[in-house]
């Protein structure tokens, strides 16, 4: 198994794509020798930030949303950097009650047509209080960064390549894939689903994480326990069978993981070790043992460093 960084607990918000996304980013770090540990609650703030200009500037069309993908990550570390965890982090913090709160504060600056930078100061000190004040300076081995400064040298431009596997595509070609979450409108290399299956196993061999996007709604999906396998599914996962759960929404994008590990049970069955952000509280600290026919029906989209 790749080397991780504690397991974290997303809590009560929907941020599963950007816990996923750093611990990719960790653990490829980490792989190499470096020490890495990323505040997810930075890179909430600077979400929040971001949606609260939108929405006050679109009067309220625009919402706010905890969805998105871990490309999401990527875009809001290019535009407003990164914090190490220990300099910015706060337990505990109930999201879906910030989030209302921000909303809230928003629609009444409309009202009174406050303006962005008067509105920005009351999101600004709503984000102080509920998140953690700003630290003036990072600090890393022995050296000042800015956020912009650490998040690049934690995470380069184009460093990690987004791939998918749907026939309504051609494949080999990229398009923007059309799922809910997909708000920034990014777009994924689409490969064969056996290709695509190669891709993720020869990263992991190869001493790098996988940040996997895909559909935990199978009844075989149980974190108690730190198992997902496919129940009352045929035992070989074809093309068609994926492309059709996709079509019917019995694929969606409901979850991210980072896939750290290959394993495989008496039988001889294949698993993949998935990094969970839902806590510790399983039979395996937090990871989870997902089936390769799991990962094969249920993937949405995966995250690889390139060129891999």
């Amino acid at each position: 198994m790749l080397k991780i960084t504690p397991v974290k607990n997303q809590g009560k918000s929907a941020l599963c794509w950007a816990y996923a996304m750093l611990a990719t980013i960790e653990t490829e770090h980490l792989m190499r020798g470096d020490s890495v540990h990323l505040s997810a609650d930075y890179v909430t703030r600077s979400m929040f930030r971001e949606q609260a200009q939108r929405y006050y500037l679109t009067q309220g069309s625009r919402k706010f949303t905890q969805r998105g993908m871990a490309s999401g990550l990527l875009h809001l570390i290019s535009s407003y950097g990164l914090l190490a965890y220990d300099i910015y982090r706060e337990p505990l913090v109930n999201i879906p009650v910030l989030e209302r709160k921000l909303a809230h504060t928003c629609d009444i600056a409309i009202a009174q047509r406050a303006g962005w930078m008067s509105t920005e100061q009351r999101i600004s000190h709503i984000l102080d209080q509920t998140l953690g004040y700003l630290p003036r300076a990072q600090f890393m081995f022995s050296a000042q960064y800015t956020p912009h400064q650490f998040a690049r040298s934690v995470c380069r431009e184009n460093e990690y390549k987004a791939i998918t596997s749907f026939t309504h595509h051609p494949f080999y070609t990229s398009f923007v894939l059309e799922v809910p979450d997909n708000i920034y409108q990014d777009t994924f290399l689409n490969l064969p689903l056996d290709s695509m299956m190669s891709v993720i196993e020869r990263t992991v061999r190869s001493g790098h994480p996988v940040c996997w996007e895909g559909d935990i709604s199978e009844p075989g999906f149980c974190f108690e326990q730190g198992v997902a396998r496919l129940k009352n599914q045929p035992h070989t996962i074809t093309q068609t069978l994926r492309q059709q759960a996709f079509e019917t929404f019995r694929t969606t994008d409901d979850h991210c993981m980072t896939i750290v590990g290959l394993a495989h049970d008496s039988k001889g069955n294949k698993f993949f070790i998935c990094k969970n952000s839902w806590g510790t509280d399983n039979p395996f600290n937090g990871l989870m043992y997902v089936s390769y026919n799991y990962i094969k029906l249920k993937t949405i989209a995966i995250w690889v460093p390139t060129p891999l």
